[in-house]
């Protein structure tokens, strides 16, 4: 999804729609037409907000004007439960828009706190934590923006604005060399993915302006990032694969300038968020 295509209105209209189907037979059941309501959604998990842009479309396309975010998004929170947010209106609307301001809030909320963990795991090192193109289909953009809010960094939004040479483009180019440099001709940065130290060394010599080290143990990320120094070249070195919260650090500890990880879209655990309505 490009820049140019994303829109939150539209996303948010297919959840909708997803759910409710046009229309909650339960409320139609027993909510008094032209009841109204005041919902509060409380956190109860320690972890970095964000997603409250995402809520406020839910609730207005559910007809909720008045939706107020009561903490504020990317920062650690361990005093809970909190409440984070109310909304009032129409009952019936409150509950149409529920669940799915919810997903979105648990979900975005879920990868910012994951991001925020791992980038304290290497704090200190000056490895920068980044994320990839393993994300839930539509919602790209939105966990790029989460990882943000939790202190990491993104990588390429998509195939369309950065170069990443990979084993299928070596040989579909006929050689690491040749790809190198016919990427380099576009004038774009040059990033080469590389699962040994000889990559490494025929990479560097192509003049790839950064390096992603494929699941490598700890000593070869160490060999790697030695080589880069001893070649004397401002390469950058991303370790990719494998990383987790227990080995983060010592990934970090080699010498790395960036580790990705697709686990903080692709597996990050929901926040846990929950909404109460009131009758007014």
């Amino acid at each position: 999804m490009s820049a140019s295509t994303y829109d939150l209105a539209t996303l948010v209209a297919r959840a909708l729609a997803e759910d409710t189907g046009g229309r909650d037979v339960t409320a139609d059941a027993v909510v008094a037409q032209g009841a109204q309501g005041r919902a509060r959604i409380t956190q109860k998990q320690p972890g970095v907000l964000f997603g409250f842009e995402a809520a406020r479309e839910v609730f207005g396309r559910c007809g909720i004007e008045s939706f107020e975010p009561l903490a504020a998004e990317g920062r650690w929170r361990d005093q809970v439960p909190a409440e984070i947010a109310v909304a009032s209106g129409p009952a019936a609307s409150l509950l149409a828009a529920e669940r799915t301001a919810l997903n979105f809030l648990g979900h975005l909320s879920g990868v910012a706190t994951l991001t925020a963990r791992f980038v304290e795991a290497v704090a200190g090192t000056g490895a920068r934590i980044l994320d990839t193109r393993k994300t839930t289909p539509g919602l790209r953009r939105l966990e790029k923006q989460a990882v943000a809010a939790g202190g990491g960094v993104n990588h390429r939004m998509g195939l369309y604005d950065a170069i990443l040479i990979k084993e299928n483009h070596v040989a579909l180019a006929g050689g690491l060399e040749k790809a190198v440099a016919a990427a380099g001709a576009t004038g774009m940065p040059v990033e080469v993915e590389c699962r040994d130290l000889a990559e490494v060394q025929s990479a560097l010599a192509a003049g790839a302006e950064r390096i992603l080290l494929d699941n490598m143990a700890s000593a070869q990320l160490r060999e790697a990032v030695a080589a880069r120094d001893a070649a004397g070249t401002e390469t950058t070195l991303e370790a990719s694969g494998g990383i987790e919260l227990g080995n983060v650090r010592e990934v970090a500890a080699s010498g790395v300038d960036f580790i990705s990880v697709g686990a903080l879209t692709h597996s990050a655990p929901a926040l846990d968020v929950s909404m109460l309505i009131e009758p007014v």
